[in-house]
Formats: C-alpha cells, structure tokens, sequence
C-alpha cells in the first residue's frame, strides 16, 4: 500500500508505454515497472501453457476417436432367454421374410445384431417389424481400427442373433480378419448361437471364400465367362482362414447364383481350390436371389423364398486343365438343385425334392447331362 501511495501515474505511465517524454522514477516507481513486466511475462507464458494444453487435449480426444457406429433400438439391456443354433443362407435381392422370422426364433426374443462394414441402419426397422426382439441393433465397422475396439468385440458377444449383411466381401475380409471382430463372431458360432448372412455376408460364412479382394469400385461383376477363360485371372482371390461355421467345412458359398449366371465362376473357384491344393473334393452351397437355405444344428436345412432355390456343387474328378492363362477344362462335377420346399442335409450331402446332374467344361465351355444343355 505504501508503495502504491507514492506513485505519480503520468510518470508511470510515460515509462510503461514508452512515451516520448522521459520522467524520473523514484524507486517505488521502477519496482512497479519491474513488476509488471514479470507479470505481463508471466501471464504471456500462462496463455502460451493454456494453449499448448488445450491443444493436448484435443489430439487425445482425436487419438480416442472412434469411426464404428452403432445404432440400436428396443430395450438397452440384454436380454437373457434360450438360443439356438441355427445358419441362415441368403442369396440375395428381395428381403425375405420367412427367413428372418426363423433366425429370429432362434434368437428367441433375444438381442438381433446386424453386422455391416459400410451402409446404414435401415435393417433396424425391417428386423423390428418382422420380429419381436428384445433390441435391435446396426454395427458398422468400417476399417481395421474399428475391428480393434473393445467395445466392438464386446458388443458382437453380447448378441444373441448375428446377421451379416450385404455389401462388398472384401471389407469383410480386409477390416475384419485377423481383428478381435473375427475372434467375436467365431465364439459366437462355438456358443451354439444362430448366424446368418446375405450375399456378401453370405459368402464369408464358409471355409472358402471368394474375397473380391482385387476388384475396382468401378469394375463389373466377376463373370463366369472371365473365371472360366482363365481361373487364375487376377481378379480370382480366393481366401481361407476367416469364419468357422460348423457344416460350411470345406465349402464355398456364393449368392445371386441363376440370376446373375454365377455357375461358370464357381465352377473355376472349385477347381483351383483342388489345383492349389487346399482341398481334394470341395463343394458349394450357392443360393439363388430371393431364395435362402435354413440350416439346423444337425445339418438338416430346407429351402425358402421366391427365388430359383439352392445348388449344391461337389468336386468328384481333379480338374484336367486349370493353369494361369488358358481356359478351363474339367469333367464330372456333381449338381444338386433344390427349389423352395426340397430339403438337403449338407453333412450327408444328400437332398430330397430335387434333381441331380453333372457339369463338364471343354476349353472354357460348360456341358451338361440336362436336356438342352440347362446349367440351372
């Protein structure tokens, strides 16, 4: 206070802000000076400490950032209720009622979960409205540092239904494989709890797996006239070691399969699994659009929907020609169709209700033992 007492404010002033006209300043004045100069440094240096910790805190907060969503309606809380096993093969197109409604039953009124890597949440409403669920609920998990949250896996445990939808089988196969998301999705599948997928969701559920890991956003839909030309074209990725589904041992699965002419394609997938030497006598589960295959826990699956049904494809005789650049050449494939209501058990591989024959390819051309040379 004293010092305060005797300060004269022109003279300060002046010296503060640097005036032209000079004044003494008696002792009392230079320490004020003196004073605030540190002051003005110290509170310089506090904005500048301000800053750069603000600055801390928001690249944590980047660093914490998640890029999965999830988007879940009906109760919060899990639900505790009986599940069965069960595997719900779609091929595709329309939604097919019939097929939800028994996934969901043997979810039991428990907790349904959508599985995307891209998309939105529009199954929500249709699972909602299609069945009485405790919740339902959409998770998207875009890339590989999603699939490495914990919440993530703890979510998929959580589930009492996983359905994978459609899309592009290679984000499955790129974000997903190899994460704690496979590791999730594999002892949900050891529990005993159901699993279904839908065309590309379709297509990870087996042993083998196209993977379209080579394909463009741009680029057309694999044909069987390129796969059967050259089975090794660059585009022809293959992939193992994903999904483990019991009953989809050994096996391939493919959707859209009559619609989109998808018979050719399998057909060299099939035979460079034996030519690369992962499998002697793999077989294929291929499901038409609009149609879909129930899969109970004894193996024992019946055919649904409006679409052409379901083909069962085995390997009997090693491929004579399957080699990079020429065009396929094979005999004696063995074909089962099921049109809805036929029934197959795909542990004895053995159908009822539909009708067997058998494929060969000469040079990239498929003959078949059906009157009018019919593929499907």
């Amino acid at each position: 206070m004293t010092i305060w007492a005797g300060l004269k404010t022109r003279p300060i002033f002046a010296a503060v802000v640097g005036s032209k006209q000079h004044y003494p300043l008696d002792a009392s004045a230079c320490f004020i000076v003196a004073l605030l100069g540190y002051s003005l440094r110290i509170m310089k240096f506090a904005h500048i400490f301000l800053f750069v910790l603000s600055l801390g805190f928001c690249c944590v907060g980047v660093s914490h950032a998640v890029s999965y969503k999830y988007k879940r309606v009906g109760s919060d809380l899990a639900a505790e209720t009986h599940i069965e096993p069960g595997i719900a093969l779609m091929g595709g197109g329309a939604e097919q009622k019939e097929a939800f409604r028994w996934l969901c039953g043997k979810g039991n009124g428990g907790d349904f979960l959508i599985l995307r890597a891209h998309g939105n949440d529009d199954y929500n409403s249709y699972v909602s409205k299609t069945c009485e669920m405790n919740s339902v609920a959409t998770l998207i998990i875009p890339d590989r540092k999603a699939a490495q949250e914990v919440k993530v896996a703890r979510i998929i445990r959580l589930a009492s239904v996983i359905f994978i939808a459609g899309g592009d089988q290679a984000r499955y196969v790129r974000f997903w494989k190899g994460t704690p998301v496979q590791e999730a999705i594999n002892a949900h599948v050891l529990a005993g709890k159901p699993i279904g997928g839908n065309s590309a969701g379709l297509a990870v559920l087996s042993e083998f797996v196209y993977g379209a890991t080579e394909d463009q956003s741009s680029d057309a839909d694999l044909s069987s006239r390129e796969v059967l030309q050259d089975p090794y074209s660059k585009r022809v990725t293959l992939e193992r070691d994903f999904l483990k589904v019991p009953g989809l041992e050994n096996t391939l699965t493919d959707s859209h399969f009559a619609a989109r002419d998808r018979m050719g394609r399998s057909l060299g997938f099939l035979a460079r699994l034996v030519a690369d030497g992962w499998s002697k006598n793999p077989r294929e589960v291929a499901l038409d659009e609009k149609s879909a295959l129930l899969v109970e826990v004894d193996g024992r699956a019946k055919v649904v929907g409006t679409g052409m049904g379901a083909y069962f494809l085995q390997v009997t005789d090693a491929p004579e020609v399957c080699k990079p650049g020429q065009p396929l050449t094979l005999h004696n494939f063995a074909v089962y169709h099921a049109p809805t209501g036929a029934t197959f058990d795909i542990r004895e591989w053995s159908g009822d209700g539909g009708a067997a024959y058998s494929i060969s390819v000469e040079a990239g051309q498929i003959h078949t033992s059906r009157a009018g040379n019919v593929v499907y």
